[in-house]
């Protein structure tokens, strides 16, 4: 798991609908990346966004699903400076905004992921085993002390029935 964090890749496909055009973007980014785009936007116009972030394993060279909890950070700042959209997302989306001033917004984009977020999936894991081993123990036990409470009652009658058949054999009953 520690490879993995240490190969993740949030591979983001954005494609930015501006105006009466299109504009796609791909590229890649790592676990603590951000990386910020410039774009000329004229006034009042919609911005769709789509993304889908993947974990890149290094020893197959290729994507894996993405784990839960893996997401995107977008933030998006008008020419003005302000926050036009701060907001986390999910492993796989579309963010949209709408320009209210004209000129070059600011669009960053980055993975909300963290190496402790990737330990805390083998943590998780761990849990769910021992969990698992837990409760497979525990299910042992109430089988053998069931097991134990037939044998100490089976002999019981036992030895009831040698005692009543010894003291019936020297006459004392």
């Amino acid at each position: 798991m520690a490879a993995l964090g240490e190969a993740l890749r949030a591979a983001v496909a954005a494609l930015l609908l501006l105006g009466w055009g299109a504009h796609g973007l791909y590229f890649h980014i790592g676990e603590t990346e951000k990386r910020c785009f410039i774009e000329e936007i004229p006034d009042e116009t919609m911005v769709i966004g789509n993304y889908r972030t993947q974990l890149w394993d290094k020893q197959s060279e290729s994507f894996l699903p993405s784990t839960p909890g893996l997401g995107m950070h977008v933030e998006v700042k008008d020419p003005d400076g302000k926050v036009v959209l701060s907001r986390q997302y999910g492993s796989e989306g579309r963010f949209t905004f709408t320009s209210h001033t004209p000129g070059e917004h600011q669009i960053c984009l980055h993975s909300n992921s963290t190496r402790m977020a990737l330990f805390a999936g083998g943590k998780l894991y761990r849990e769910e085993r021992f969990r698992m081993t837990s409760e497979s123990t525990n299910q042992r036990v109430l089988w053998w002390s069931i097991a134990q409470t037939i044998i100490l009652i089976l002999t019981g009658i036992w030895q009831m029935r040698h005692l009543k058949s010894f003291f019936e054999a020297k006459k004392l009953v």
